[in-house]
């Protein structure tokens, strides 16, 4: 990353999103090493993580195409996730809107981080701004860089079980979760749509069970009606 571009962020941030980075990276091989696993050939990954580039979505996807789900649950799966993108483009969309093709380069690297990192800029739309891209593209290149090395490594591996390849997965998305679960009626719409989904596998093919536990949004929908109410 250019020093000129990086010379208004002080060091702690900058040590920040280099913690930042290394954890992706991690995420990013272990998304490799996974998708090869599974017999996804390292092409696909790798185009995956450089044409959606979003972690979770892509996860999602992946173990849902390669359970059998079919490519139509697994892209709503993976399109579901993403629009939590909607108000983050909101949030932070003057931040990088300065010109078509940073709007365009902009949204494709906005992810939950970058958007984290470029809100608590605060008012300084200068440092705002140099804090969104440098997050981003620092993410976007050790994400990518990630995939590759670690679908190339993962052909190495005769055996992935033996790794828990296969745990790997389930536990990273539950660690995606975890943050979110602050308060219960969060905890009460995860509860509501895991047991509908454990329901519904029994009689319907792989990936529409995970769609179909959506149903828990209705406890948020409903808790959201009665702060209104509440505040009326």
């Amino acid at each position: 990353m250019p020093i000129a571009f990086t010379k208004h962020l002080d060091r702690p941030l900058l040590r920040d999103i280099a913690a930042l980075a290394a954890g992706i990276l991690i995420v990013g091989l272990s998304f490799g090493a996974i998708a090869t696993s599974q017999g996804v050939p390292w092409w696909q990954s790798t185009a995956m993580s450089l044409f959606v580039f979003a972690g979770a979505s892509q996860f999602a996807t992946m173990g849902i195409m390669t359970a059998g789900g079919g490519l139509v649950a697994g892209v709503a799966a993976g399109l579901i996730l993403n629009l939590r993108h909607v108000p983050y483009g909101m949030a932070v969309g003057g931040v990088y809107w300065t010109s078509l093709r940073a709007k365009i380069i902009g949204t494709h690297l906005l992810t939950d981080q970058s958007t984290a990192f470029a809100l608590a800029a605060g008012d300084d739309a200068r440092k705002a701004r140099q804090t969104y891209w440098t997050v981003a593209v620092s993410l976007f290149l050790v994400w990518n860089a990630g995939t590759v090395i670690g679908a190339f490594a993962g052909q190495l591996v005769a055996d992935p079980a033996v790794l828990g390849l296969d745990a790997a997965l389930p536990a990273i998305l539950l660690a995606l979760v975890m943050p979110g679960l602050k308060d219960r009626r969060t905890i009460a719409a995860g509860l509501l749509g895991t047991a509908v989904a454990l329901a519904a596998s029994f009689f319907l093919p792989a990936g529409v069970p995970v769609l179909l536990a959506l149903v828990g949004l209705v406890v948020m929908w409903k808790g959201a009606d009665g702060k209104r109410e509440e505040r009326a």
